[in-house]
């Protein structure tokens, strides 16, 4: 996609919404003209009892997933997978504005989230107090961002990343009204020199930040639940009096080293349950589909400031049975 820099945002979103309707109208001038593909002929059995309308195809660089005209093995294959890894799921598409940055900074990323019937989605059911979760990752994972978009009335969503050079994961994390929750990823690309972040050699399970340390106890079995439990302290002493933050003490999220799989995390209790306490120690619990490296990106809120602690975790023994075969959506 060309590099939009240089024209006005408003210039930019208004042409990408009314470029959208415009699709929208000639599908359904199409669908009108030529009716459905693979209309029923009468007296003939039907095939599967499920109608599958065209998919937007994927923006470049990014990963999709073909269309069903008939056959619902696309769909019931995606519904295994693990989350992050299409940018198209159950009828739902990431419409990435652009896709190419010609300098590090400050980099305006505008989406919209397509439904089936090919409009912007404008109504979501929050998750973790949001209605969407940014999250970009550099796939040499030596970046992290995690921030809540705006969105206006006509559907699109807009905020600013400080990405430097390279090629990053953005994940859409989401709940469209009506449709099960679901996380949508897409690749961009910031220009300039590249140095990619040498692999780590061993698990890397204790973080600084800003004066706060952050260790990371328990081990990953593939198919098996796990629990995981990050303990916050500063000067040598344990904060126990972290702040809530989307719902919880911590918000965690999980990738796996390779193809960015973004898996479920969830944790165990939240702020006013009675049992749950403000820290040290935060516990998620999750399941990894497969023996691999993991990374881990702990959020957490300490008088008002969100900081991110990062992590590496392997996970050793058998594949789980079919790749993915948990509901792994995003924490």
């Amino acid at each position: 996609m060309a590099d939009l820099s240089n024209v006005s945002t408003p210039v930019r979103v208004a042409g990408f919404v009314a470029a959208l309707v415009a699709v929208f109208g000639l599908t359904l001038l199409a669908g009108r003209a030529f009716g459905p593909v693979g209309e029923e002929v009468a007296g003939s059995e039907q095939s599967d009892g499920h109608g599958h309308g065209a998919t937007t195809p994927a923006p470049t660089g990014t990963t999709g997933s073909a269309g069903s005209t008939g056959s619902s093995a696309p769909s019931e294959h995606a519904a295994h997978l693990p989350g992050g890894l299409q940018v198209s799921q159950d009828g739902y598409s990431l419409q990435l504005l652009q896709t190419e940055y010609s300098a590090a900074g400050n980099s305006h990323i505008v989406f919209v989230i397509q439904g089936p019937d090919g409009a912007p989605v404008t109504e979501y059911v929050p998750q973790h107090e949001k209605e969407l979760h940014l999250i970009a990752v550099r796939r040499d994972f030596s970046g992290f961002q995690h921030v809540h978009p705006e969105m206006s009335i006509d559907g699109t969503w807009s905020t600013s990343l400080a990405l430097t050079p390279g090629s990053w994961r953005l994940f859409a994390d989401t709940a469209p009204k009506g449709a099960e929750p679901l996380t949508l990823g897409a690749d961009v690309s910031v220009a300039g020199t590249f140095a990619p972040a040498a692999a780590p050699v061993a698990d890397l399970r204790t973080a600084e930040v800003d004066g706060y340390t952050v260790n990371l106890q328990g081990d990953l079995t593939p198919g098996k639940d796990s629990a995981l439990t990050l303990s916050v302290s500063r000067g040598g002493q344990p904060v126990t009096n972290l702040d809530p933050y989307l719902g919880a003490y911590g918000h965690l999220v999980a990738l796996r080293e390779g193809d960015l799989a973004y898996l479920h995390v969830h944790p165990e209790g939240h702020p006013g349950d009675g049992t749950t306490k403000p820290g040290p120690g935060i516990t998620f619990g999750t399941t990894v589909p497969s023996p691999g490296t993991y990374h881990f990106y702990l959020d957490f809120q300490h008088k008002g400031v969100v900081r991110t602690a990062a992590f590496t975790v392997t996970a050793e023994g058998p594949t789980a049975g079919a790749e993915g075969g948990h509901d792994d959506h995003a924490h």
